[in-house]
Order: C-alpha cells, then structure tokens, then sequence
C-alpha cells in the first residue's frame, strides 16, 4: 500500500512542478524558478528509474530553506493569507514573495521525502 501511495504522491507533484514551471513564462526572475521546479520534476521522474544519491534532494531542500530564509523577511507581517490568493495578479512586492515562499515550501517539502525515502 505504501509504495503505490508514494508513487501517486510522487505522480502528483511531477505534474504539479511540470505545471509550474511551464507558467513561469511572463515572470520577471523566470529562469531561477523554471530551473527550480524543473530540478524538482526531475527529481520526481528519477525515482520511476533511478537510484538518486541522498544528497541530491537534499542538496535542493537546502537550496530551498535558504531561500525561503531569504525571502520570509519580505512577507512576514507584510501580507495575509487572504491576500495571497484574493487575486492572480501581483497587487504588491510582498504579495508575489509570499506565493514564491509558497511554491518553495512544496518542493521543499517533497524534497525533504525524497531525501529520508532514498536510501544512502
């Protein structure tokens, strides 16, 4: 059961970073964020075929935590949650750092599995 429940998650958050990273065209830092969720789409694919090294996903959940290190600054106490997803459009600086936070919270998160998942 395990194992089939991991490879629907696994399916899951391939589409969800593919996705991602196919809508970052009109983003001013677009390159950063398709490299990003594409190294996480990647990441996904490899465990259908690939033993990955431990590291690997480890690597990316650190480059994910310092980020969002870099950015909570930005959105704490400047922004809401309601604010986040009132409207698609960038009403503000803080608004667009919040939502970015948010996208790398889910390849952390799914980093941080594929890294206690991967043996070694």
């Amino acid at each position: 059961m395990l194992p089939m429940l991991f490879k629907l998650c696994n399916t899951g958050f391939l589409l969800v970073f593919l996705l991602s990273a196919a809508v970052q065209y009109n983003d001013p830092d677009r390159l950063r964020w398709i490299a990003l969720y594409t190294a996480a789409a990647l990441l996904c694919l490899a465990q259908y075929r690939v033993v990955t090294p431990r590291w690997l996903p480890a690597a990316l959940l650190a480059v994910c935590l310092a980020w969002i290190g870099l950015l909570l600054p930005e959105v704490v106490g400047a922004v809401s949650v309601s604010e986040v997803f009132e409207s698609i459009t960038m009403r503000t600086r803080a608004v667009e750092e919040a939502r970015e936070t948010g996208g790398l919270l889910l390849v952390a998160l799914w980093s941080a599995v594929l890294a206690f998942r991967t043996p070694g």
